[in-house]
């Protein structure tokens, strides 16, 4: 069947928009990677393949969804005199048949094991309630009372629940973002505070992809350098789409 000119033409320009349209400043993509990194083995080149997960509002109205495909690459995978270092740059977000060129920094990474504990309850006696009346712990200490709807840091109401996790950033020192977004971000399994990384033993952030080559992220280790898929990543989108290298 063939579709009416007008509204042929309505569906090419509406998809070049929003392939052409950048992801606002300071804007959180909570990642999972279905590829594993490893220092000893990865090429430069090498495809990065994970997923959104959690639907991200866009100031126009528009959202993207949630299970969302990620996509990058591997720019370097060395041996060093004090270890192993990778370097990595996430390059577009494909939603649906609409792509997004990314140019994002990384704010926090987790290992899966720390994933699968922040979707527990911390009390014991709540694995006979419902899941909606749960009480868990995000990565970096937040606390999330899902009966009540709330999110605290300390002693601070910082978000809220309903079905996932929608938080204020707040401003950690040394990691980005510079300049802070506006309003509750999706924050998945993470804390408003969460910065570095979390289960990975000696795997440092060294370039969080904020500062020249902007969007390329580095990392060290003094020990093999291995990330497991099933890795959760905390990104935060940079002022401007760059060119892959």
């Amino acid at each position: 069947m063939k579709l009416p000119l007008k509204f042929a033409a309505f569906l090419f320009c509406t998809a070049t928009f929003l392939s052409a349209q950048n992801i606002p400043v300071g804007t959180v993509l909570p990642v999972t990677l279905s590829s594993t990194l490893d220092a000893k083995k990865d090429k430069p080149g090498e495809k990065i393949e994970g997923k959104l997960m959690q639907d991200v509002p866009l100031p126009d109205g528009a959202k993207i969804k949630r299970g969302s495909h990620v996509l990058g690459h591997v720019v370097e995978a060395t041996k060093t005199a004090n270890g192993f270092r990778m370097a990595l740059k996430f390059d577009q977000l494909e939603d649906g048949g609409t792509v997004i060129p990314l140019n994002v920094s990384v704010r926090a990474i987790t290992d899966s094991d720390s994933i699968f504990n922040a979707h527990l309850p911390i009390n014991a006696a709540s694995s006979s309630e419902s899941s909606d009346e749960w009480v868990t712990k995000q990565i970096g200490g937040d606390i999330v009372n899902r009966g009540r709807g709330l999110v605290a840091s300390g002693d601070s109401l910082v978000g809220h629940w309903k079905g996932a996790v929608w938080a204020t950033l707040a401003p950690v020192y040394d990691c980005p973002p510079q300049t802070m977004p506006q309003g509750e971000q999706a924050m998945w399994v993470f804390s408003v505070n969460a910065c570095g990384v979390y289960g990975f033993r000696d795997v440092k952030i060294v370039r969080a992809g904020d500062s020249d080559p902007v969007g390329q992220v580095v990392l060290e280790s003094p020990r093999d350098l291995h990330i497991g898929d099933g890795s959760g990543w905390l990104l935060i989108a940079n002022s401007a789409p760059s060119a892959s290298k």
